[in-house]
């Protein structure tokens, strides 16, 4: 630790040239020193942190971390949202997403989209300068079943008119009683037809749940699992889903009644399409954001700062040979 004669140099050093906006020359004469030394005093004031340099991007993005979560991942592209003092987290990931979805619209798209807060966000923070000859439809049935949260009916609709879009519905709920009732909805034509044209999807923008918090944990209370099927799930150690198909750390698919019992395409199906967006925010989320990355579940993620930073530092406690000198501070 530098005494603390130092560090008060250190500060009143800084504080001439940063805040007062005096020369280095200026500085030393105020100080009594010379202006190689107070160089020397002003780049160990960063570097003991006594000097905090933060560059706000006017996108709102942080972008070292986007390199090092494209790079760590082999990510398509990467969106985070970068803290400010104003505005929640949620809404400047809903920001990020949105504005990536217009970038990447093209007319005659079909788009897909799961559920959760992270896409309603998205959904209420895009607003379109025309409209778009694009098709929505739903990755997962509604959520009846499920009480207070956003379903895909809701989200799908309120982007086609934002977008000047069409949209079909998923006329089915997400979660069955049994196997056998969800099969035989499943080959309603009308249900099929949904899936099939959902599984044609150029582009799909999805939330990443864990199954403690949000729409994975209501979807898994609305199934009323047996204790044998707890205790299945609990074996399986899913950490998120994506659709209400959960998986495991490695990105996994977790089996069992939960998937038996879930209406809506599989992570198999995700993976033929295109492009699949994660979106997600909140370090809780770490865990499952870590699992999609690592089983290439997602091309794309869009998330905020605290996030991003969580997922970096859980891949480096539980995969050794990422080098610790490449992670950001």
């Amino acid at each position: 630790m530098p005494a603390p004669r130092e560090v008060e140099a250190l500060v009143a050093a800084a504080r001439l040239y940063y805040l007062e906006n005096l020369s280095q020359a200026e500085v030393a004469q105020r100080l009594g020193t010379s202006r190689s030394n107070v160089s020397r005093m002003l780049a160990s004031a960063v570097e003991q942190g006594v000097v905090e340099i933060r560059v706000n991007d006017p996108a709102g993005r942080e972008r070292q971390l986007e390199d090092a979560l494209r790079d760590r991942f082999g990510l398509r592209s990467v969106r985070v949202a970068q803290r400010t003092a104003v505005g929640h987290a949620d809404e400047q990931v809903g920001t990020q997403a949105g504005r990536f979805l217009l970038s990447e619209l093209r007319d005659g798209m079909t788009v897909a989209l799961s559920w959760g807060s992270a896409l309603q966000s998205m959904v209420w923070h895009t607003t379109a300068e025309h409209d778009y000859a694009v098709r929505l439809v739903q990755l997962v049935g509604g959520l009846s079943a499920v009480d207070n949260e956003v379903s895909g009916h809701e989200l799908v609709r309120e982007l086609a008119s934002r977008l000047g879009a069409t949209y079909r519905y998923l006329h089915a709920p997400a979660t069955l009683t049994t196997a056998s009732a969800r099969d035989a909805l499943a080959e309603e034509a009308s249900v099929e037809q949904a899936l099939a044209e959902a599984r044609r999807a150029d582009i799909a923008f999805v939330g990443i749940g864990t199954p403690s918090h949000g729409s994975s944990a209501s979807v898994l209370t609305a199934l009323a699992l047996d204790a044998e099927e707890a205790a299945q799930l609990r074996k399986a150690e899913p950490v998120g889903d994506i659709a209400a198909r959960y998986f495991d750390a490695q990105g996994e698919p977790v089996m069992g009644a939960v998937h038996e019992r879930v209406l809506a395409v599989t992570l198999a199906d995700l993976a033929a399409i295109p492009t699949v967006v994660g979106v997600a925010c909140g370090r809780v989320k770490a865990a499952g954001v870590l699992g999609a990355l690592r089983g290439r579940l997602i091309d794309v993620l869009v998330c905020d700062e605290s996030l991003a930073r969580a997922v970096l530092a859980l891949g480096r406690e539980t995969d050794p040979d990422i080098d610790e000198s490449e992670a950001p501070r």
